[in-house]
């Protein structure tokens, strides 16, 4: 850990440093949550759920945002956003990551007519680069990476350890693809044939724009032809399942084991929380949030939040659950109102 003291974490993060009631330290040594900070770590408050862990949190200083009144013992780092702010006084305070040495290990298997720089890129043990692959500058391939014929990989891109980047499939520039992630598997596509299930070819390949991230065992299906596409920005947790010719637009949010079927259309700025399912052949407006376990079995316009299956308007299914609580007291009112 480095040290840094509260002055200069304000001065860094652009925080106003108000003092509360307990002495500041000379240094500030670490983080952590409200719960476990001592009084050398600078914690976040950013959910009011948590407002009672703010009241009592040990912490030397916490990132609060502008509209935070309360009267607290730690000193208050006055912010936009507290979490962002965090997380830059974490940078500060932890240990650099270091940077990869460029070159090839011994062990990884590059075709002779991959393009891999091996100045600028790292190519680690037991990774395999088939023919006609393509790896920008500054690029990491992690260990036992498997990157097929006719792959492209962006600049400053990272491919974490036995992820497997299949044929033809295209990735943008600073992609991030987590450990066991499977990029342009064959999507699944099946016509029944004289009583028996036949393959339905997947001629098609996965484009992902700058700056994606991919989650640990996380799949995107090829598309049967043209693209299954992942647009600009967009982060894709861990476990996550697209299918083929599926468009996902810019910037959206798509949370833990949540699927999204064949030919989907996810606007821009959509948040989709876990365990929520998309049919195929749908569309869901921009700026549209969809609640844990949702479940989309229709289009949906943008910029509403949604919940339940089917999934409906928040407040819509807010009703709709409260009236369902009551109805064993309304049975048994009717039942009385019958025999009366």
């Amino acid at each position: 850990m480095h040290t840094t003291t509260l002055e200069e974490l304000a001065e860094l993060t652009g925080a106003t440093l108000v003092a509360g009631t307990a002495p500041l330290p000379e240094t500030v040594e670490g983080f952590a949550d409200l719960m476990s900070s001592t009084a050398t770590d600078v914690s976040f408050f950013g959910n009011a759920a948590y407002l009672s862990k703010v009241r009592k949190t040990k912490a030397c200083a916490v990132f609060v945002a502008q509209d935070f009144d309360e009267s607290i013992a730690s000193a208050k780092l006055i912010v936009e956003n507290p979490s962002v702010a965090f997380a830059i006084a974490v940078d500060q305070l932890s240990p650099p990551v270091p940077a990869f040495e460029a070159g090839i290990h011994p062990s990884a298997q590059v075709h002779p007519t991959a393009q891999v720089d091996a100045s600028t890129v790292c190519v680690d043990t037991g990774a395999v680069i088939a023919e006609g692959v393509n790896v920008g500058a500054g690029s990491y391939i992690g260990q036992g990476v498997s990157l097929d014929r006719g792959v492209s990989i962006g600049d400053s891109c990272r491919i974490l350890a036995n992820a497997s980047i299949r044929e033809h499939c295209l990735l943008g520039h600073r992609v991030i693809v987590q450990p066991g992630a499977v990029i342009g598997s064959d999507g699944f596509g099946f016509e029944m044939v004289d009583g028996r299930h036949q393959k339905i070819e997947q001629r098609g390949i996965v484009q992902i724009d700058d700056d994606v991230e991919v989650g640990a065992n996380s799949t995107i299906d090829r598309a049967r032809f043209g693209k299954t596409w992942v647009q600009e920005g967009t982060k894709i947790d861990n476990l996550v399942q697209i299918g083929h010719n599926a468009r996902i637009g810019k910037h959206s949010i798509i949370v833990a084991l949540t699927g999204i079927a064949g030919s989907a259309i996810i606007g821009d700025y959509v948040v989709i929380a876990a365990q929520s399912g998309v049919a195929g052949h749908l569309e869901i407006g921009s700026k549209s949030t969809l609640a844990a376990r949702s479940g989309v079995t229709k289009s949906l316009p943008g910029g509403e939040i949604y919940a339940g299956y089917p999934a409906m308007p928040a407040d819509k299914h807010r009703k709709i659950t409260v009236m369902q609580r009551r109805l064993e007291k309304m049975q048994d009112r009717i039942s009385s109102l019958e025999k009366g």
